[in-house]
């Protein structure tokens, strides 16, 4: 870490990693929802279409939760449109839980599950796809539990604000600098 010079720290890495240049990474100021922008390189073979972008949204989905994708329930996945990109830019999003396997030697701080309004941007011209993953722990005590039932549609509070994040990064994401994609 260095901000310009500004401050500095020596950390045991061991314990933590670093994000990645290729991440934003915010975090809501009242409660445990993050937002990551994460810019990869794009998945799966040539060409646009259901198949090839469904497989690369789960591929994406799979980097997220690691190697618990059993532990993960997939809700719906439609086709977006981001207003500020160029027409026809293939855009998706999904929204899944997942649910942590009991542990019992935990104290009430891990999530009963996670939700993941996942966002997905294919740029085939710039080999690219960008993610962005709205993620919002279910904490016992910190949300209401009737008010969630996914299978009635019903998605309480946190995730009917995770939706309005990402409605509100659907009308204004753009890209200012397309040569960001450009390779050095």
């Amino acid at each position: 870490m260095s901000y310009n010079n500004s401050a500095a720290v020596k950390l045991i890495q061991s314990n933590i990693r670093q994000v990645p240049n290729n991440q934003e990474v915010f975090l809501d100021k009242d409660g445990f929802t993050s937002i990551i922008f994460d810019i990869t390189e794009r998945v799966g073979v040539p060409g646009s279409g259901a198949a090839i972008d469904g497989a690369a949204l789960t591929t994406h989905l799979e980097d997220i939760v690691d190697s618990d994708i059993d532990t993960v329930k997939v809700w719906s996945t439609t086709n977006t449109v981001f207003s500020k990109l160029p027409e026809g830019t293939p855009a998706y999003t999904l929204i899944a839980t997942q649910t942590p396997p009991p542990n019992p030697e935990s104290r009430n701080s891990s999530p009963d599950f996670t939700a993941i309004v996942l966002n997905l941007i294919r740029l085939e011209n710039e080999s690219t796809d960008i993610v962005i993953s709205i993620n919002v722990p279910h904490i016992k005590g910190e949300y209401t539990e009737e008010e969630v039932d996914l299978q009635l549609g019903k998605q309480g509070k946190l995730i009917e604000g995770a939706v309005e994040y990402a409605a509100r990064i659907w009308e204004t994401f753009k890209i200012k600098d397309w040569g960001l994609f450009k390779e050095v």
